[in-house]
């Protein structure tokens, strides 16, 4: 996979709601608490994958925004490193290497535009089992909202993250179907999770982002104490049974 120039390879170098929605997230919130935890000890390594594709600028800039709460919530229970991977263009897909400072994150992030383009799934999952292999990774979340891609080679991609016990998160914005056949289908072979999120959805994207932050830095046990500082995450918490 390139880098782009401006993605140093260092760390030290980076860069109203609707019930349906609303349950979609509980759901995930759910799944991800029923999963083990991450070993103790050490770093949560999370990969954050974008769609950078033209229709994804609003999301895009929502993401910079926000994207502080998940170093704000791996901190409360551990520490996490983030590994940015995003797709725009006809070919362009770059890797950033493990940032673990939001300001990192920030600056890389704010130095990157959205582009037209097709989606680019597949190099997402084989950069994140390239990474797991030599390193290791907790999970990846997958922000985007269509899929142009085989969905059999998805597949046979997110099977192989399976194996190596990397779950992976699709979170979908938008309701395009073909979309969320693919993400419902790598999120089950993978042992992740789906969620939807209504398109600009600002506190929907967070509590995903926050949650998922949470997992991979402190396994389900995390999921529980984050509902005793966050109200949002307290009422998604009471919707599981």
């Amino acid at each position: 996979m390139s880098r782009d120039p401006t993605i140093p390879k260092s760390a030290s170098d980076t860069l109203t709601t609707r019930p349906s929605a609303s349950a979609d997230i509980a759901a995930f919130v759910a799944k991800a608490k029923a999963m083990s935890p991450p070993s103790a000890g050490g770093k949560g390594r999370l990969v954050f994958a974008l769609d950078a594709t033209m229709s994804r600028q609003p999301t895009w800039d929502m993401a910079c925004a926000l994207q502080a709460d998940m170093f704000r919530e791996a901190a409360a229970v551990g520490s996490l490193d983030i590994r940015l991977v995003y797709f725009r263009g006809m070919s362009e897909c770059r890797a950033s290497g493990w940032i673990s400072d939001t300001a990192q994150l920030a600056r890389l992030m704010g130095k990157i535009t959205c582009q037209g383009g097709q989606t680019q799934i597949g190099k997402v999952l084989s950069e994140t089992r390239r990474e797991a292999v030599a390193s290791g990774v907790r999970a990846l979340v997958f922000v985007g909202d269509a899929m142009e891609e085989h969905v059999d080679t998805l597949c046979a991609s997110a099977g192989e993250l399976g194996l190596l016990k990397v779950p992976v998160f699709m979170f979908q914005e938008g309701h395009d179907p073909a979309a969320e056949q693919a993400f419902r289908e790598i999120a089950r072979l993978t042992g992740g999770a789906w969620c939807r999120f209504d398109p600009g959805a600002a506190t929907q994207l967070r509590e995903l982002l926050r949650a998922v932050a949470a997992y991979a830095a402190g396994g389900r046990d995390a999921l529980t104490r984050l509902s005793k500082t966050a109200p949002g995450a307290a009422l998604l918490l009471g919707q599981m049974t």
